[in-house]
């Protein structure tokens, strides 16, 4: 008899969340989406991509002293490779 029981008021108890999540899960997302793309029109960083230079342009604002080439950039870089033959 407990088992049947038991059985009976699972069976409600999630035929209750059920019906409840689908009244309030919908309205919970739109909230949560709402709030996201507000803090998106408020961002400033989001300005800065709006400004952004043509595709191609590269400017670099920082080159670490040790890390600077001997090499003039006319030249290119020297890759070395080994031909492997089957």
């Amino acid at each position: 008899m407990a088992l049947i029981r038991f059985l009976l008021i699972s069976i409600a108890v999630l035929y209750i969340f059920r019906v409840v999540a689908r009244l309030l899960l919908p309205m919970f997302f739109q909230t949560i989406v709402k709030k996201a793309q507000q803090q998106q029109q408020h961002n400033p960083y989001n300005n800065y991509q709006q400004q952004r230079k043509p595709e191609g342009t590269v400017k670099v604002d920082y080159v670490p002293e040790g890390k600077r080439s001997q090499v003039p950039d006319t030249e290119g870089e020297f890759v070395e490779y080994e031909e492997i033959k089957k």
